[in-house]
């Protein structure tokens, strides 16, 4: 736990373009999804990008025989509004300050969320057509808290659709949002997985707390396909737990 403290401490120097690097040319080495430059290949494209291939604790996981556990509850009380970016790997949103999200005696605050297609995570194998991650980190420590959430097809959701709508198109633009309420991407209710792991982008830090909601939302299929025309898939592979415990809220 003493190493993961300290690299934690590091988190802010080390967890771009995923935390705190906004800008589309601050994004240092090139890497994609697929190719030379793909997943299976990026710890080798920098050496800052050691953990991606060396890691023992890297993200996503396949979400299997997770165990029932006395874990807290989530709170969260996020703000509307904020800047939408393609910052060339994904659509990202910068978010308003003020949001929080509190679990036991810890509040993270939220600094962005993107969205990734196919899911990331897996659940007993079974992948979701897109999912979201809110990015979170404690003003004190540098932990960083990520939530997950799953998007399948169905009915219209209000403020995926004001965020499908705002989609900038190229990489590197970015435009003010009035009123879009992440809150809107929540489930009904905030069940949850919970490990320890890593950024799921170079440089695959593990200094992650993964909280990944049981329930999906549901968001109009058209909305899908409008972040697949840009983004048909950003999702690295599934990796192996290596021995973690995968926490099931009750």
């Amino acid at each position: 736990m003493e190493r993961r403290d300290f690299l934690r401490g590091l988190a802010l120097l080390a967890a771009c373009p995923l935390c705190v690097k906004t800008a589309y040319a601050a994004e240092g080495v090139h890497w994609s999804y697929e190719g030379e430059a793909g997943p299976e290949h990026w710890g080798s494209l920098s050496k800052d990008n050691s953990a991606c291939a060396a890691g023992s604790q890297q993200s996503p996981l396949d979400i299997r025989d997770a165990i029932k556990a006395d874990i807290p509850d989530i709170a969260i009380d996020w703000k509307s509004g904020g800047t939408i970016l393609n910052n060339g790997h994904t659509i990202q949103v910068k978010a308003a300050p003020g949001g929080t999200l509190r679990r036991g005696d810890k509040t993270y605050d939220l600094v962005q969320y993107h969205f990734h297609a196919p899911s990331e995570h897996l659940v007993e194998g079974k992948s979701f057509p897109m999912e979201v991650h809110f990015v979170h980190k404690h003003a004190e420590t540098g932990a960083l808290g990520v939530f997950g959430v799953f998007l399948v097809p169905g009915a219209a959701n209000k403020t995926f659709a004001s965020l499908a709508a705002a989609f900038p198109q190229k990489g590197g633009e970015e435009a003010s949002l009035d009123g879009a309420d992440p809150s809107g991407l929540l489930p009904s209710a905030l069940s949850y997985w919970a490990y320890e792991g890593s950024l799921t982008t170079p440089p695959c830090s593990e200094i992650v707390d993964w909280m990944v909601a049981m329930n999906p939302i549901e968001v109009d299929p058209a909305d899908i396909k409008k972040f697949t025309a840009l983004y048909s898939m950003n999702a690295r592979p599934a990796l192996v737990a290596n021995r973690r415990y995968i926490l099931s809220s009750s």
